[in-house]
């Protein structure tokens, strides 16, 4: 048996624990930078495993990283356990049905994303017991990804400057290597606080911090027709004040979301957002308290890294699925309101080869299941969302993957990707990303020629220098 086939072969032997960390991290089920019976669970893990565990890393409580061995390279494995607001679901079902009435759920697959890199990071560690190198292998656990940009606040402690390289993957409905890069993102929160008065009898008394927010959400509407065309704000009221009409609201805030491709872009962006909150508050006559909760950099892809994973991804058996779980995937797909018709794969979007395959292998996008694997691609396009998996990729070679846990179409942050998160079919994906994550550490720990045309990419890629998001006296919050 050669080193990647004991690599596999440990993946396949911690089946068992793997599967059950990823359901009990799905029970859990808690919020960012709130993952604490999730983050224990994970230390106790590592510790019973022979990994060395550090805790509250950056200061964040949920943070922690477990590593074992000595020397180069170095290989991190990043994980994320965090779930979202609103979106408690039975597992298993094909309809709607909260198990705790407004509570939380695991939308984006969290749990299993923690649960792949742990079995990564196992069956990482078992090669480097067996081979007697040098070589260190850390995994990480990184909170608050949905909100509170856990790596950023790690990333502005130099943490990731120590990695060789970084590896992690991402639960989705297509199975293919990430590349291209994303926008960089800042989130604040403004609070105006007013006056209060009776509405009717003494208006002139009253100054509404409810209007503030309105004036600023008006100013900002007028701002988009003169943001860059990849510029993106989104935002959410809060608080409104209260219930009452006849009451002059004293309080109010909004929580404001700015996106562009990089991060200056996107900070001066935020500038103009805030100089839109000053004169609202002016207007008003209201008091504005700005906080700032999180920011994230964009991404920076690594084509050597994401070949040396395609190439591992190809040579792994995909899974196959029973017929009962070819018939849920069909049942949970018709339950998808406002299905998208693009068809799988971040590739689909910028190859007209790839996307030409894949519309043959996947019935042009109405196949249940996408049991196959996307041709690889390499891109510096990008796509409009946001990870603090960017500020990781600013300070070490960085690269990931995605593998099927959720039917065809299925759209993230959804009660469906809640409840196929129990299934077969999720763990199936759970553990094939286990396997790629760690037979590509395999060969970069064999290959140091490998390594080192990642890092010289990467140098490369990375020219222009780490622009930190987040300000110097940034704290990470709980929204």
């Amino acid at each position: 048996m050669n080193t990647k086939q004991q690599a596999l072969a440990a993946v396949e032997r911690h089946e068992a624990l793997l599967t059950s960390v990823a359901a009990q991290i799905w029970d859990f089920a808690e919020l960012s930078l709130q993952e604490h019976r999730s983050a224990a669970l994970y230390c106790d893990i590592l510790a019973e495993q022979g990994f060395t565990v550090e805790r509250n890393l950056a200061n964040i409580a949920t943070a922690f990283s477990g590593s074992f061995g000595s020397g180069s390279p170095v290989i991190g494995f990043l994980a994320e356990f965090d779930a979202l607001s609103g979106l408690s679901q039975v597992g298993g079902a094909t309809e709607r049905e909260e198990l705790i009435p407004g509570g939380n759920g695991h939308g984006c697959g969290h749990h299993l994303l923690g649960a792949g890199a742990l079995g990564a990071a196992l069956a990482y560690k078992e090669y480097l017991e067996k081979s007697g190198a040098p070589g260190t292998v850390i995994f990480y656990g990184c909170p608050g990804e949905e909100g509170g940009a856990g790596k950023a606040f790690m990333a502005r402690e130099g943490i990731w400057s120590a990695l060789d390289a970084a590896l992690t993957w991402h639960p989705d409905s297509a199975n293919e290597v990430v590349s291209g890069t994303c926008n960089s993102c800042i989130q604040k929160e403004y609070a105006f606080t007013g006056v209060a008065s009776h509405a009717a009898s003494g208006p002139e008394n009253g100054r509404s911090a409810l209007d503030a927010v309105q004036l600023m959400n008006l100013g900002v509407e007028f701002l988009r027709e003169h943001m860059r065309p990849s510029s993106r704000v989104h935002y959410a009221i809060t608080n409104t004040g209260g219930l009452s009409a006849n009451v002059v609201q004293p309080f109010a805030k909004v929580l404001y979301m700015v996106r562009d491709i990089d991060v200056a872009p996107t900070l001066a962006l935020q500038a103009r957002v805030d100089k839109i909150a000053e004169a609202a508050a002016m207007m008003t006559e209201t008091r504005l308290t700005v906080r700032f909760i999180d920011g994230t950099s964009n991404t920076v892809p690594n084509f050597t890294l994401e070949k040396v994973l395609y190439d591992n991804f190809a040579a792994i058996a995909l899974p196959t699925y029973t017929p009962e779980e070819w018939d849920y995937a069909a049942a949970l797909s018709a339950a998808i309101e406002n299905k998208p018709d693009a068809l799988p794969g971040d590739a689909t979007k910028h190859d007209p080869t790839i996307r030409a395959f894949v519309a043959e292998a996947s019935n042009n996008g109405t196949k249940p299941l996408n049991d196959f694997l996307i041709p690889q691609f390499s891109s510096h396009q990008f796509e409009f969302g946001s990870t603090d998996v960017g500020d990781v990729s600013w300070l070490t070679p960085t690269a990931q993957i995605h593998t099927v846990c959720y039917p065809s179409g299925t759209p993230f942050h959804t009660w469906q990707t809640v409840t196929c998160g129990t299934t077969g079919i999720a763990m199936k994906g759970m553990l094939t990303a286990a396997k790629v994550l760690a037979t590509a550490a395999v060969d970069l720990h064999q290959n140091p020629a490998l390594l080192a045309t990642a890092k010289a990419e990467f140098a490369q890629q990375a020219r222009a220098g780490y622009t930190c998001p987040l300000p110097a006296d940034a704290v990470p919050t709980i929204v």
